[in-house]
């Protein structure tokens, strides 16, 4: 699989760090089971998502990547600062 790194272009994806699904954090004040729900509980759907991967072994930026998991095909990536989740 090829990610496009927004600084660095297109790369291996043995360059970058997965990190999970790309979701907002409760808010702090949320309570204890909201944040252990953010912490342990994810899906694990088929079809397309949005991940956070860090480019580790290039410019170690963040950035969101859309992709398929059924098909590994790669829709698109942006840096985690500009993307609106």
């Amino acid at each position: 699989m090829r990610i496009p790194c927004p600084l660095c272009g297109p790369r291996d994806r043995r360059e970058f760090y997965y990190k999970g699904a790309a979701l907002d954090c409760p808010d702090p004040e949320a309570g204890a089971q909201a944040w252990d729900d953010y912490v342990h509980l994810r899906e694990n759907p088929a079809g397309v998502t949005r991940d956070l991967w860090q480019h580790e072994a290039g410019c170690g930026a963040w950035i969101v990547v859309t992709r398929n998991t059924v098909s590994h095909e790669v829709l698109g990536a942006v840096l985690a600062r500009e993307a609106v989740l």
